[in-house]
């Protein structure tokens, strides 16, 4: 029934995270600090920092979703592509494609690389799956700081 290639579905095997050792300390503190607000979400990103493999910030792949490098991703169930730029949650601006890493998407994309596809439910509880299209360097347009 599900034709996409994708890292290891039938293993149910989660794609490879890969994140910055500059933004591991403040991404655990993020996730920390919603414990109380959103645990669900939380528990999430402390999963996927978890399970992530830590590299030097100069080391960090330039095809790996990071803080403020601009993600094409395709929703398979809807194929629409959609373009977005993980940010701290202060630097959040949907209007402008600015999402906070600490969303259900963010969580989602964040240290993912070009290729991969993961299943994510979204806030309405509804499975899909995303794929990640094409990763930007830095978001130079919108003057958005990694770190």
């Amino acid at each position: 029934m599900n034709t996409q290639r994708s890292t290891s579905r039938s293993t149910g095997r989660r794609p490879r995270v890969v994140i910055g050792a500059d933004c591991l300390d403040r991404l655990e503190a993020l996730a920390e600090g919603a414990l109380q607000r959103n645990p669900d979400l939380a528990d999430r990103l402390l999963g996927e920092l978890g399970r992530a493999r830590i590299v030097p910030a100069a080391k960090l792949p330039p095809n790996v979703v990071a803080i403020g490098r601009r993600v094409t991703y395709r929703d398979e169930t809807t194929g629409k592509e959609t373009a977005v730029t993980p940010v701290y949650p202060e630097d959040a601006d949907i209007a402008r494609g600015r999402i906070s890493v600490l969303t259900p998407i963010g969580v989602a994309l964040i240290g993912l690389a070009e290729g991969a596809s993961l299943h994510w439910d979204t806030r309405d509880g509804k499975r899909r799956v995303l794929t990640v299209l094409h990763v930007a360097p830095q978001d130079a347009a919108e003057g958005v700081e990694a770190g």
